[in-house]
């Protein structure tokens, strides 16, 4: 890896944004930017709140771009394509994976194509209204969450219509599209990919309702297990399941799959994050560790992707001319 440092070039770190889940992407990119820079590569902070994309070319000069985006305009293609018309390779998903996977919605649709196990679903606009039907119709409580958020954002569980029609106001906020999911009553984990591998579960415990935002980012009580206790079939049933549903919303380069399991031992696939939280606490950098990979040696091999082949980006075009027919 040492040899390849010096063919990174110069490397914007893309963190903060103008999403709901702005906060943890400065976490995310301080590290990450902390981490290559410890690793002696030329790495310099890029957020797109502050400077236009154009600075990238210009006054920046970086030759690849590390996305630390979370949430929308940094996770669901925007910025892939906008990369890309530049002809800055990145690292991560390309324009359609992201886009796919930050849909929750069209992710579970695909997740049903390839005959996955997802739980049931109900998509809602603001114009629902017999709140109690589709309560009953999903076997009495639900999981209610914006069809294109992350971090837990405007999700909330329901077990009454009040609470159901109060639960999809919130959603509402943040979405037009609402996601009404069948209650899981079970265990929560997280699957990381990089690259091809497939890295060690993760099981997280939370003594609250669900694994929820602040279960993620700010309670002491959430517990974490890697590699998670887990028989050998259930880790490879699982293990087999995020692959194939990472692949089938057409991602690539590195992300993280979320799954439940249960009390009849059966698991169901969530939802695919193209940019996870990468924080030295985070999931990704958790299950890394138990496969042997350090913060510094994980971001480097994520990096590293840019290099091999799995780019989005060949030379710019923004000035291309278009061939007469």
């Amino acid at each position: 890896m040492s040899d390849a440092i010096s063919n990174f070039g110069k490397v914007a770190v893309m963190f903060g944004g103008y999403s709901a889940e702005r906060d943890v992407s400065l976490r995310s990119g301080k590290a990450v930017l902390n981490a290559l820079q410890q690793a002696g590569v030329n790495a310099v902070a890029f957020d797109p709140a502050e400077q236009p994309l154009t600075a990238l070319m210009g006054d920046v000069k970086a030759e690849r771009v590390f996305i630390v985006l979370h949430g929308r305009g940094g996770e669901d293609g925007t910025m892939q394509g906008a990369l890309q018309l530049l002809g800055l390779p990145y690292t991560g998903s390309g324009v359609l994976g992201s886009a796919l996977a930050m849909d929750k919605i069209r992710c579970k649709r695909l997740f049903l194509a390839q005959n996955l196990p997802t739980a049931a679903f109900a998509v809602v606009h603001n114009d629902t209204n017999d709140y109690a039907q589709l309560l009953s119709d999903l076997g009495g409580k639900v999981m209610v969450k914006p069809a294109n958020e992350g971090s837990s954002i405007g999700m909330s569980a329901a077990s009454n219509a009040a609470e159901l029609e109060q639960a999809i106001a919130a959603a509402l906020k943040y979405d037009s599209e609402i996601l009404v999911e069948r209650w899981i009553n079970g265990r929560e984990f997280t699957i990381a990919i990089l690259g091809d591998t497939v890295l060690p579960i993760v099981e997280m415990r939370t003594p609250r309702a669900f694994y929820d935002y602040e279960a993620k980012y700010q309670a002491n009580s959430t517990e974490y297990l890697c590699p998670a206790p887990l028989t050998a079939e259930q880790t490879a049933a699982m293990q087999a399941d995020a692959l194939a549903a990472f692949k089938a919303v057409g991602a690539s380069g590195w992300g993280r799959v979320d799954l439940m399991l249960n009390q009849q031992g059966e698991h169901f696939l969530l939802e695919v994050n193209t940019v996870p939280g990468m924080t030295e606490k985070s999931l990704v950098p958790m299950a890394a560790k138990a496969a042997g990979l350090s913060f510094n040696e994980l971001v480097l091999q994520i990096l590293q992707q840019t290099l091999d082949g799995n780019t989005h980006a060949g030379k710019a075009v923004l000035n291309t001319k278009v061939q007469d027919h």
